[in-house]
């Protein structure tokens, strides 16, 4: 798969659209909650495989940590790694930018993925859209490679 960071406005369109077939056609987290007022200041990732939008993902600056926002793949391509590499491209993009800490709210249902890459759980389960969730942490290798 082929991660980039979205530069345009096709683009972010390309991902947003990614976003509302997961979370709101699918899990049916409401338009307005999946779309909020941080869509702007965040950076924006897209997935590609074969010239085709899978994938999608944003990052925020939040309390000194990289926050992993809105990680997505689409239904059909979920099991193949994806997401796993969106991961990694994110925290990349986390550690060039100085940081060295990653943060995420995951859904319960992932926790046990994101423990495999190295995330610890660090609230109580809470709900967010409807949907449990609980936040993790990690703390970042300085030396990251592509």
């Amino acid at each position: 798969m082929n991660i980039f960071i979205v530069k345009t406005k096709e683009e972010k369109e390309r991902a947003l659209r990614i976003r509302r077939t997961v979370f709101v056609d699918e899990q049916n987290v409401p338009l307005d909650e999946e779309l909020d007022e941080h869509e702007d200041e965040a950076i924006h990732f897209l997935g590609e495989l074969n010239g085709k939008a899978i994938a999608a993902s944003r990052l925020r600056w939040v309390d000194g940590y990289g926050k992993l926002e809105r990680i997505c793949v689409l239904k059909n391509e979920r099991g193949n790694g994806y997401g796993k590499q969106l991961i990694q491209a994110m925290e990349r993009e986390i550690v060039k930018n100085g940081g060295q800490k990653a943060k995420l709210n995951a859904q319960k249902h992932a926790e046990k993925f994101y423990k495999q890459l190295g995330y610890q759980t660090v609230s109580d389960e809470f709900m967010d859209a409807g949907i449990p969730h609980v936040t993790m942490v990690k703390h970042l290798e300085t030396d990251l490679t592509a």
